[in-house]
C-alpha cells in the first residue's frame, strides 16, 4: 500500500471505530445518591417542554455549538454541589464519570490540557514547518519524518477536542491517534536504525504495524473498551520505543554528536508519563496531573524536531559524500 493509501485507509478505519458507541464509565461520584438525586430533580424541572425551551433561549451561542446540552449542565451544576458537601464534610473529593471535577472555562472542560494540548499541536506544526524549510526533501528520512509530524499534529487536535468537549466521540478518536503517534515513533526509529540499510523491509513493517492499529482499534470497538489493556498497550510500546533510541544513541553517541537530543527526549517523555500515577485533585480544580504532563511535552516536541532536523541534514550529507567516492 502507498502512504497516502495507508494513510486513508488509518483514517477511515479511526472515524469508522470512533463512531462506534463505547461504555459508560462509572465513579465514586456519580455513584453517590445525594448527586444522582439532584440530577433528576434537575432534569426534570429544566429538561422537557417549556423549560427545555426556556433553557435553550437563554444559552450561550457558543455552548451550544459545542454540543452541551441541558442534561450536560445538570450534571456540572450537581457534579458542584455533591463537590462542595464532600469538602464541607472534610471527605476526599470523588472523580465523576471517569474523571476529577473541573471547573468550565467556557465551553472547555478541561482548560489546563486543552491549552496544553494545543500547543503541543502549534509546537509540532511550527517544528514541522521549520524541517521543511531547513531538510530538502531529498534527505533519506524526509517523507517519514513529515508524516510523523502529520500524525503528531492531527493526534494533538483531536486531544485538544476532547479536553475541551469530552464524548464517546472524541473520546476514542483521542485515544485512537495518540496509539497512532506511538506506533509511528516505532516506526520512525525503525526506518533510521535499521530499515535505511534495508529498505525492502519497510513496506512491510509499515504494513505490520498497520495491522496491529487495525486490530487494537477493532478490539477496542468490537469487543471491549479497555482502559486497562489500551494503557498497558501503549506504555509497552513506548518503552520498546524508549529502549530502542536509547541503544541507538548510545552506540552512536561518538560520531553524531546531536543524538543527545533523541536521548534527552526519550527520558523525559517516560519520567513526565510518571506524573500520571500523582492523579490527585485538580489545583484550583484546573490543573491536574494529566495537564501537567501534556505541558511539559511541549518544549521536548521542540527538541525531538531539533534532533530531527539535525539528523535529517547529516544524512544528507552522507549520502552525498558517498555519491561522490562512487
Amino acid at each position: 500500500m502507498a502512504p497516502g493509501g495507508a494513510a486513508r485507509a488509518a483514517l477511515f478505519l479511526l472515524l469508522g471505530a470512533a463512531a462506534a458507541p463505547g461504555p459508560a464509565r462509572g465513579s465514586q461520584g456519580d455513584r453517590e445518591p445525594l448527586y444522582r438525586e439532584c440530577l433528576g430533580r434537575c432534569e426534570r424541572r429544566n429538561c422537557s417542554g417549556a423549560a427545555l425551551r426556556h433553557f435553550r433561549a437563554r444559552q450561550p451561542l457558543y455552548m451550544g455549538l459545542t454540543g452541551w446540552t441541558c442534561p450536560d449542565d445538570c450534571k456540572y451544576e450537581c457534579m458542584w454541589r455533591t463537590v462542595r458537601l464532600y469538602v464541607q464534610g472534610g471527605r476526599r473529593v470523588p472523580q465523576f464519570h471517569g474523571k476529577w471535577p473541573f471547573s468550565r472555562f467556557l465551553f472547555v472542560q478541561e482548560p489546563a490540557s486543552a491549552l496544553a494540548s494545543l500547543l503541543n499541536g502549534l509546537a509540532s506544526f511550527l517544528m514541522l514547518l521549520r524541517y521543511k524549510a531547513a531538510v530538502p526533501p531529498t534527505s533519506p528520512m524526509y517523507p517519514t519524518c513529515v508524516a510523523f509530524a502529520w500524525v503528531s499534529v492531527n493526534a494533538w487536535f483531536w486531544s485538544t477536542v476532547f479536553h475541551t468537549r469530552d464524548t464517546a466521540l472524541t473520546e476514542k478518536l483521542d485515544y485512537f491517534c495518540a496509539s497512532a503517534v506511538v506506533l509511528h515513533s516505532v516506526y520512525l526509529c525503525w526506518v533510521r536504525t535499521m530499515g535505511l540499510q534495508r529498505p525492502a523491509l519497510i513496506g512491510i513493517f509499515r504494513a505490520f504495524l498497520l495491522l496491529f492499529l487495525a486490530c487494537h482499534i477493532s478490539y477496542l470497538t468490537l469487543v471491549r473498551f479497555d482502559y486497562g489493556y489500551n494503557m498497558a498497550a501503549n506504555v509497552a510500546i513506548g518503552l520498546l520505543n524508549l529502549l530502542w533510541w536509547l541503544w541507538w544513541c548510545l552506540r552512536n553517541r561518538p560520531r553524531l554528536p546531536h543524538v543527545w537530543k533523541c536521548a534527552v527526549v526519550v527520558l523525559l517523555l517516560q519520567a513526565g508519563a510518571l506524573l500520571e500515577l500523582l492523579d490527585f485533585p485538580p489545583l484550583f480544580w484546573v490543573l491536574d496531573a494529566h495537564a501537567l504532563w501534556h505541558i511539559s511535552t511541549v518544549p521536548l516536541n521542540i527538541l525531538f524536531y531539533s534532533f530531527l532536523v539535525d539528523d535529517s541534514l547529516y544524512l544528507l550529507k552522507a549520502n552525498s559524500d558517498l555519491s561522490k567516492v562512487d
